[in-house]
């Protein structure tokens, strides 16, 4: 009972002994934290939350469109390799049959593919060029050009405005030919325009052939490729251009339209059956090529050199 007595007698006692303290916690958090942070910079508040949303958006690469890329190709035969050489069309390895007759055209060949840099020489046993090429009759010289990367269509009108241009666009509609296409851009380089646009189907794409036949103005004219031409010319008409057609049943002669003085699309159909009727009906003008001569008509690469020089002796 004794030892009960004094165990309440210490817990009842009002004499200080040692007790466990703040560490001196309290009297800082009265000293208060500085002055509030501006609003952008309090996690939470609207305005930070903006301001994070802004810093991100800025940091954020920009969206480089492209129209899609091509498919490998193969020339094959020693005067279409050598060719391809000479004319700039892109390649990435030549290869060369083991054991081959060295003659002049294969040397030339060698020479060019070295001569350019960055072209693969591969030997290969013909056997080997057989099954790449099919059976075809390459000679021993197996030439590979890449995919070809196209363009998107709004890009061409873009460059032109960075470059205070007014855009001069050339869209194809049913052209099948590449050497029409390559002569196209050829002429689209010689007239101060900005690219050619081309559909994904059913129309001639940037071969070996429209290389060689752009005569190396491929290296520095872009050629776009649309999904679907008529929503591309729509997109166009929305952004300020005016869609113009050749057609033989054109109301309009080629040498009385203002339009070729602003930005403008022509669009060149094809020599036998010309523009598809719904490309037709989202032109904003069709006009036609007067010819005194009598001729039906003139080959696509023919008609677009025609108009591209009036649109380039209007702008002058």
């Amino acid at each position: 009972m004794a030892g009960n007595s004094q165990r309440r007698n210490r817990r009842t006692s009002n004499k200080k002994g040692a007790t466990v303290g703040s560490g001196g916690n309290r009297r800082r958090s009265l000293e208060g934290k500085g002055p509030t942070p501006p609003a952008h910079m309090r996690k939470g508040h609207v305005k930070n939350r903006v301001a994070n949303a802004k810093a991100k958006q800025s940091a954020r690469r920009p969206v480089v469109r492209r129209g899609g890329k091509g498919q490998s190709e193969m020339v094959v035969g020693r005067n279409p390799v050598f060719e391809a050489l000479r004319d700039g069309v892109p390649a990435t390895t030549l290869y060369v049959q083991q054991f081959i007759d060295n003659d002049e055209r294969v040397r030339d060949a060698l020479k060019l593919a070295a001569d350019r840099g960055g072209i693969h020489l591969m030997e290969a046993p013909r056997a080997e060029l057989d099954r790449m090429t099919n059976g075809l009759n390459h000679q021993g010289l197996v030439l590979q050009v890449p995919p070809y990367e196209y363009a998107h269509p709004e890009d061409l009108a873009a460059a032109a405005y960075d470059e205070g241009e007014e855009p001069l666009i050339v869209a194809l509609d049913g052209v099948t030919d590449p050497r029409n296409l390559g002569a196209i851009v050829r002429s689209v380089s010689a007239f101060g325009g900005h690219g050619v646009v081309v559909p994904e189907r059913r129309a001639a794409g940037m071969t070996a052939g429209a290389w060689k036949t752009s005569a190396g103005t491929a290296a520095r004219t872009p050629v776009a490729r649309a999904t679907n031409l008529t929503r591309a010319l729509e997109a166009y008409q929305k952004a300020g251009l005016t869609v113009v057609g050749l057609a033989a049943e054109g109301e309009t002669e080629v040498g009385d339209l203002e339009a070729l003085e602003g930005p403008v699309v022509i669009v060149v159909g094809s020599e036998g059956k010309g523009l598809s009727r719904l490309v037709g009906e989202t032109c904003d003008h069709l006009v036609r090529i007067p010819m005194p001569g009598g001729a039906e008509s003139l080959n696509a690469g023919v008609a677009a050199g025609v108009v591209l020089y009036e649109a380039a002796r209007r702008r002058a």
